[in-house]
């Protein structure tokens, strides 16, 4: 998808994916002393704006600029500052290092994906943190929701190798409760977290 299909998407009132932080961000993060904390593909700025709060200088790029208004309007509302950056991740780059890099559901295509990711763990600080989490390619089979497109999905392997430089803490597949039409489901994601020494 590009920009205009995710400005039409985060095109009405509501928030997308709500206003809470991602529970994955929260139980991988949520114990670190606060630095400076990069949002990759930040969307309406959920994560972001749950860092800022916890005392984090948190920089949200995206390449939506309807998703970013919408981010700056629920900071303000929250009472927190994030620098918020229209960016195009196929060429845009990270200026300067960050005690923390989230990337949450990012899904491009193979060779995008490992030039991106390789770029943004570039950008970790000695001592940081990064984590990445989206859709596993194991969901088409056997979890519920997300793309449907084998082309963007991966493995936990697939990300870890994506993380030059980085020493890989966890790379697994993990599963999220969601709630359907039919009941509850469960969707399976990929959760990699690695660090650089």
């Amino acid at each position: 998808m590009n920009s205009e299909s995710w400005d039409g998407r985060y095109g009405g009132s509501e928030l997308v994916w709500g206003s809470g932080p991602n529970r994955f961000l929260v139980d991988e993060v949520g114990d670190l002393a606060p630095g400076v904390a990069l949002d990759v593909a930040c969307g309406e700025g959920r994560n972001a704006i749950w860092l800022a709060e916890r005392g984090w200088r948190v920089v949200g790029v995206d390449f939506s600029p309807v998703g970013l208004d919408k981010a700056r309007r629920l900071a303000a509302e929250r009472g927190v500052e994030v620098e918020w950056v229209v960016g195009d991740l196929a060429t845009w780059e990270p200026a300067g290092s960050y005690g923390l890099v989230v990337v949450m559901y990012l899904h491009l295509p193979p060779d995008l994906r490992r030039r991106v990711l390789a770029r943004m763990a570039a950008s970790v600080a000695a001592g940081g943190t990064m984590l990445v989490v989206g859709h596993a390619l194991a969901n088409l089979a056997d979890g519920h929701g997300g793309p449907q497109d084998p082309e963007v999905l991966y493995g936990p392997e697939d990300v870890a190798d994506d993380l030059a430089g980085l020493e890989i803490e966890r790379a697994e597949l993990v599963r999220r409760a969601v709630s359907t039409a039919d009941g509850q489901a469960a969707a399976i994601d990929v959760l990699v977290r690695g660090h650089r020494a």
